[in-house]
């Protein structure tokens, strides 16, 4: 039976879903609003939950109960605690996310959130000081005893469930006193992530009736302005903390708290504008004058574009906007961070993964304060709560690490850019020296603004690249990985004191051990790979760089026995080991995901050969993305052939974008650049394109093949893969997902597979794949979304799906 409350609520439509702070598969529950309570999309509201308050965002307002749940047994928000946590346009985008990459919205969310700020998420109520002795008057009884409980307490600084628990007529009592303001309600993220606070002192009494001493640390907070840190006050006066305590008790000072934001930054000497070249002077005009909307930056590495970003955020700042910083990888924020805080200093605030939750935390709610600043970061900053945007940058624009492959959802930070720029109105800024040739044919067709800078600055000259062909040097008797030509500048560079940089895109020391005995290769027993051997200071040690599984390298072969295991390939380790015992003289140091996993690991390294504290830099792609090191004269890039022969039609792209960004790293400075690119396959069109830096030609070359074959960026590309512990099972249920799609007459697009995966197990589950082509209309994807949602997942089955797929493994 429908009591009045829930009459009265069905008419007014108050019914909110939560996305919940709980570990369960499903997240968002659907809860009642009380009659006196309002909710929007976005708000951070307090909900009870397995018999305890969680924090929960509102995802979506309903008119209606969905069909299948009582009323009568939906639960009421304790409360609504605080609104404005997303900017108005973030939420669209937040929606556009979801439509667009068949995610739901508690996913996007999920994404878009520093992590653990809703983690055992707690409604909290503090006391309003002073009390003042008229403040009982009017009140409930039940009310008055609240007030005096609270009054009690030695913390004024209370968890509202623990108070609700303790008083007898507790919800009620203290909703009262929030009404008339004697107390406030608010929410606090869990223990994992906390506001941080520091202790500070006030000036409220003068010197009269103290000692001398105690006159002299008056005396000296007078001189600070009235208001110091304790930490600040104790250093200043030369006291200690228990004088600055006796002061607060006898009425002189006042203690309290205060919350700060947590830093990653490190101090960096402030720079001015640099005087720029003609073309970075033009660009930056046509970039002050033009509409909002994409702009594509082309400009040849070396070029200058980070100061033409920097000058073109200048005025966004001057305006009390902000801007939005992107780059691919982590490891490129620390040099590029620096730079922007030597020129705007304490406006400027990294954002990324590798950051504490806390540093996270707080950078979000320095966000939310509206403040003009600048956030540098990677593509989950993407979803930064910057209410005043006044302008987006994505350098290295045409990166894959841009795109998101796991979990959902799979978006690509490009294209919500795109969205974003244009729900704020301001310009977005995409800065590539081989720019992704989705972008290049949009600028082409005018659908962005053409902005390019075809020379570096002062002039330098590009690198010269020599083409080195490695099956000479194997007839040669050359067995090492190191070409002739490449060991001569090695030493030269050495004599003439400089440095370089050697590319080889993978990490480890040896990509596999075989037994040379029974031929068997020594595979990850979780995924269909074989295990990557690595020399670590605790032995040797055999890893998969796909589960993490990992294990000693073993001394016989578990299938033969045999002692006679050789090891093939070769990494960045390998590479260095060599390096050291081939040239004793030269320092080495390695950059890949293994020597920068701890925090702050990329900027103590690329710090350390900036102080000229190595000789070789040996690294795998991170190295070839945004790094500017003067002091780079020789650039050798080893084994890319692997690049070149991978299963995907973007191969010659990807390989492309890193042969010429990691030559660009060569002649940055007075000195003019080498490259040495040693292949098997010199006469490959990618490698002839590269070696003359030639961006037109290969561009022009791989666009009339994508068109023939309706491909990417003609074609729009949706993958589904289905996975599963049983392979007889995955591969059953990616036939009938196939039937399916195929035999509805209203989908439209062409069903390529089922196939298995190039990698078809993966931590104990077999992946399949199925690829759809031509479904850009929105249509095309409702409709796929329908299907799925229709299509009867069998148990132990898993179904993702990857819009614009980047690589298809």
């Amino acid at each position: 039976m429908e009591t009045p409350l829930l009459k009265e609520a069905l008419h007014r439509s108050c019914w909110v879903q939560v996305l919940v702070d709980a570990p369960v598969r499903e997240r968002t529950y659907t809860y009642r609003l009380a009659a006196d309570m309002a909710a929007a999309e976005g708000d951070i509201v307090c909900v009870p939950f397995g018999g305890q308050s969680v924090g929960g965002i509102v995802v979506g307002c309903l008119e209606e109960l969905p069909a299948g749940l009582d009323a009568q047994r939906l639960k009421t928000v304790e409360a609504v605690l605080g609104s404005g946590f997303f900017p108005a346009t973030l939420w669209p985008l937040l929606v556009r996310v979801a439509e667009y990459y068949l995610t739901p919205l508690s996913r996007v969310i999920e994404a878009a959130l520093p992590p653990g700020i809703l983690s055992r998420a707690r409604r909290r109520l503090r006391l309003v000081r002073p009390v003042s002795p008229m403040a009982e008057w009017g009140l409930s009884t039940g009310a008055k005893a609240a007030l005096q409980f609270l009054e009690a307490q030695k913390s004024s600084d209370l968890s509202w469930r623990f108070c609700v628990q303790q008083l007898p007529e507790g919800q009620q009592a203290l909703k009262e006193l929030l009404a008339r303001g004697l107390i406030e309600s608010y929410f606090a993220a869990g223990e994992r992530v906390r506001p941080r606070t520091r202790q500070y002192v006030a000036l409220t009494g003068g010197p009269s009736g103290l000692t001398p001493r105690q006159r002299e640390v008056i005396h000296c907070l007078r001189r600070l302005g009235g208001e110091a840190s304790v930490e600040q006050l104790v250093e200043a006066a030369h006291t200690t903390r228990s004088l600055i305590q006796n002061l607060d008790r006898l009425g002189h000072l006042r203690l309290f708290e205060r919350q700060v934001f947590r830093s990653a930054h490190h101090a960096v000497p402030a720079d001015a504008p640099k005087i720029l070249t003609p073309p970075q002077q033009w660009v930056l005009e046509k970039l002050n004058t033009a509409p909002p909307g994409p702009v594509l930056l082309e400009g040849v590495t070396g070029s200058g574009k980070t100061e033409v970003y920097l000058q073109a955020i200048a005025p966004v700042l001057a305006r009390g906007e902000s801007a939005l910083v992107l780059v691919p990888e982590i490891g490129l924020t620390p040099q590029l961070g620096d730079r922007f805080r030597a020129r705007f200093g304490e406006q400027v605030q990294i954002y990324h993964s590798a950051l504490s939750e806390g540093e996270r935390f707080d950078g979000w709610r320095r966000m939310l304060t509206g403040e003009p600043q600048v956030v540098v970061g990677t593509r989950s900053a993407i979803f930064a709560p910057l209410p005043r945007l006044g302008l987006i940058v994505l350098d290295e624009e045409h990166d894959g690490s841009y795109k998101q492959d796991r979990p959902a959802p799979c978006y690509h930070a490009r294209t919500v850019a795109l969205w974003r720029a244009e729900l704020c109105g301001c310009p977005l800024l995409l800065g590539s020296a081989t720019p992704d040739l989705a972008s290049f044919r949009a600028a082409a067709e005018g659908q962005y603004l053409h902005l390019q800078m075809n020379e570096r600055v002062a002039q330098r000259p590009l690198p010269a690249v020599e083409v080195v062909d490695m099956r000479e040097e194997l007839d040669r008797g050359n067995l090492t990985p190191f070409s002739r030509t490449l060991q001569q500048a090695l030493q030269q560079m050495h004599a003439a004191g400089r440095q370089g940089i050697l590319f080889i895109n993978r990490r480890g020391y040896s990509t596999f051990v075989l037994c040379r005995s029974c031929g068997e290769t020594l595979r990850c027993p979780n995924c269909a790979v074989s295990l990557t051997y690595h020399r670590l200071e605790s032995g040797e040690h055999l890893r998969c760089h796909y589960c993490n599984y990992g294990r000693p390298q073993p001394r016989h072969c578990p299938h033969c026995r045999s002692p006679n295991l050789r090891y093939f390939g070769a990494g960045t380790q390998r590479i260095a080991a060599q390096l050291a015992e081939q040239f004793p003289a030269l320092r080495v140091l390695r950059f890949d995901r293994d020597t920068t996993a701890r925090k702050d690991g990329h900027r103590a390294i690329i710090e350390q050969f900036a102080r000229q504290q190595a000789d070789i830099l040996v690294g795998t792609q991170m190295l070839t993305k945004g790094l500017d090191l003067p002091q780079v004269t020789l650039v050798g890039i080893l084994a890319a052939d692997g690049l070149l022969n991978q299963p995907d039609f973007r191969a010659g792209e990807r390989a492309f974008q890193l042969l010429t960004q990691v030559a660009g790293r060569a002649g940055r400075g007075e000195e003019p650049g080498r490259v040495i690119l040693q292949t098997y396959a010199p006469e490959h069109p990618v490698v002839q394109a590269a070696s003359g830096h030639d961006y037109r030609r290969f561009a022009t070359s791989e666009l009339t093949e994508r068109r023939a074959l309706g491909y990417p960026p003609y074609e729009q590309l949706i993958c589904l893969q289905i996975t599963g512990s049983e392979q007889q099972w995955v591969i059953a249920a990616a036939e009938a997902l196939a039937t399916m799609l195929e035999g509805d007459g209203a989908f439209e697009g062409q069903l390529l597979g089922p196939a298995p995966c190039t990698v078809e197990r993966v931590a104990n589950r077999y992946r399949w794949q199925l690829l759809i082509k031509n479904t850009a209309a929105a249509a095309g994807r409702a409709r796929l979304q329908d299907l799925l949602a229709l299509y009867a997942t069998p148990p132990g089955i898993g179904v993702s799906v990857d819009v614009d797929p980047l690589r298809l493994l």
